[in-house]
């Protein structure tokens, strides 16, 4: 898994890299525009109008970068200008010997103050932006911010190098000004993947992004504390168990589901179909027999059991023979269910998957959640984390650091859902997962995943790992669907129609 470090941390291993003499400053400044002028000279042979660019520089390091990518796309024979940005600011020596060399060879270089802001881009110029990228810690000056509204309003192509400027670290003390960001079209992000880049509030800035390496040492990456990790294709496919070729359905586990409702059948038949593409050997269903009736339609290969009351769940079936329990989508908030959901947590024995109306239960009384003996995997959007902590987060990394402190709490693994989810583990990781797309931004797409953790869980899989399978393999599957299909028409029934091209991804090695 790639790590995700805290501004400060990336800081030092910059330091680091050059203290151990791997790199000098001015070498890594060279190999960062190196690396990133190679992905910009790439794109720009694949396109077939004659794009120029425009550089624009600040004073740090990252505007040295760009005045490196500057240099290497006049070499490579593409036109390029430099806009400077000049304040009252010290430039670094090392922007100043690149700077140095800029001025050697024949590229216009123009200068920007804030006496005079005018940006003056042609329709045929893409901006790549080094003015900032993660130098700030604060929000930028009044006329600065003047500059960067005047870039977005332009309507120009910007490729940012590592980060848009503008964005301040969200673990930083820094206030973030959206008015003041850089809208990226295109992010090409330094060696590591960055936080700011994976939550709502700034993550939208970075446009699509690709992350770019350059050498930084790798033993100070390893030996620098993480504020959370990036997990990738092999990080799952190297938890994924075998399947004996004498395997049967008993050796797969048996999985039970207890959802749905008279109004909320949907949420049952995604939920039971998911759990039924996830590998598992056998899965039943429990839920009133008005809620299950779409299910027996659409899934022959499931079994059921219905309540004693036809509409919504108010018992507790056997539990004895299945080797995991998912509980919620669809269940609705009858007092009588909630009763059912406070009895599954003092009686069960194997692990279990709480969603949608249980959590809601549960988030009413914090306490049942002690009632366990067993696993919990806790699938909750932001507003069911919101209501389990009892409070409104202010900002996406303040619930993920409540979110964080919840798992370690309770005991439990929290699947917070979103553009890209966070698992939060008791031990106090946080890993984040790269599948999934806007496609799945539909409902009952949650239900699918949790009807895969339940089938993942009852094969026997450790809740750490079944969370980074399933997780992983459910946005596959919508990666896919999107593939074939766009993002606009994709349903959640789709995610259940690719989990199999999913799976056979994964153990295609």
């Amino acid at each position: 898994m790639l790590p995700i470090l805290a501004k400060l941390e990336l800081e030092q291993v910059d330091l680091t890299t050059i203290e151990d003499g791997r790199m000098g400053c001015a070498e890594l400044m060279e190999q960062a525009g190196k690396a990133c002028s190679e992905r910009i000279i790439r794109w720009h042979a694949s396109r077939s109008d004659r794009t120029s660019f425009v550089v624009l520089v600040g004073w740090g390091n990252n505007g040295g970068d760009g005045l490196v990518i500057a240099r290497l796309l006049h070499e490579a024979g593409i036109a390029v200008r430099v806009l400077r940005v000049v304040s009252n600011s010290r430039a670094t020596p090392e922007f100043e010997m690149v700077l140095g060399r800029v001025k050697e060879i024949v590229i216009q270089l123009d200068e920007i103050t804030e006496a005079a802001t005018d940006l003056r881009l042609s329709d045929k110029e893409v901006v790549i932006d080094c003015l900032f990228g993660r130098g700030l810690n604060r929000a930028p000056a009044e006329w600065l911010k003047v500059l960067i509204q005047k870039l977005n309003a332009s309507g120009r192509p910007v490729i940012a190098i590592d980060q848009p400027s503008g964005v301040i670290a969200p673990e930083g003390e820094g206030s973030l000004d959206p008015q003041a960001c850089v809208q990226a079209s295109h992010t090409l992000a330094i060696e590591l993947p960055k936080l700011s880049m994976l939550l709502p509030e700034t993550g939208p800035y970075f446009g699509t992004w690709e992350l770019v390496p350059i050498g930084l040492d790798p033993n100070a990456i390893l030996a620098a504390p993480r504020i959370a990790e990036w997990v990738e294709f092999s990080d799952v496919m190297s938890l994924l168990k075998g399947r004996p070729r004498f395997g049967h359905k008993g050796t797969f586990g048996h999985a039970a589901l207890i959802a749905g409702s008279r109004r909320m059948s949907g949420a049952a038949v995604l939920a039971t179909k998911g759990c039924l593409k996830s590998g598992v050997g056998l899965c039943t269903v429990h839920g009133p027999e008005k809620g299950l009736h779409d299910l027996m339609r659409s899934s022959p290969d499931a079994m059921w059991s219905f309540d004693q009351d036809p509409y919504v769940v108010t018992q507790l079936f056997d539990l004895e023979r299945f080797t995991a329990v998912g509980v919620g989508p669809g269940l609705g908030g009858d007092d009588r269910t909630r009763h059912v959901v406070r009895e599954l947590l003092q009686n069960a024995r194997v692990p279990l998957v709480l969603d949608a109306d249980a959590l809601n239960a549960i988030s009413q009384d914090l306490e049942w959640l002690g009632f366990a003996t067993v696993p919990l995997v806790l699938t909750p959007h932001p507003k069911e984390m919101d209501r389990l902590l009892g409070r409104t987060s202010a900002t996406s990394w303040e619930r993920l650091q409540a979110t964080r402190d919840f798992a370690s709490a309770h005991d439990c693994h929290v699947v917070l859902k979103g553009a890209y989810t966070a698992i939060c583990s008791p031990d106090g990781r946080i890993r984040f997962n790269s599948t999934g797309n806007v496609g799945m931004a539909k409902g009952g797409s949650g239900d699918v995943l949790t009807g895969i953790l339940t089938g993942l869980l009852a094969q026997g899989y450790a809740p750490e790992g079944a969370c980074l399978i399933g997780v992983y393999l459910h946005g596959l599957a919508g990666d896919l669907a999107a593939e074939a299909m766009g993002t606009d028409a994709m349903r959640a029934s789709d995610l259940v129609t690719f989990l199999p091209n999913a799976w056979k991804m994964l153990r295609a090695n």
